[in-house]
């Protein structure tokens, strides 16, 4: 039970991730820059082969949409507050 439930936030997790990324128009290394996550970890990620993450990777996944850690899992997709990107 306890894994079924694991595999049941991971798999929120990377929709969510997924959606929030379309929902904006960034690419994976465009997201990744934004959120301070080396492009190749964060591929890695969404496409579910690092299912064990820190929590402060976490907190730089929802801090880099302006939302909670929480938010990533919520079963209602979260208003995001990107920052406005620096020239």
């Amino acid at each position: 039970m306890l894994i079924s439930m694991a595999n049941i936030a991971l798999k929120r997790l990377l929709a969510r991730l997924k959606q929030l990324r379309s929902a904006h128009d960034l690419t994976q290394e465009g997201f990744a820059e934004l959120s301070g996550i080396s492009y190749k970890y964060y591929q890695a990620v969404e496409a579910g082969r690092k299912p064990d993450l820190r929590l402060s990777t976490l907190q730089r996944l929802a801090n880099a949409y302006g939302i909670e850690v929480w938010q990533l899992l919520s079963p209602k997709a979260p208003t995001t507050k990107l920052p406005v990107k620096r020239r």
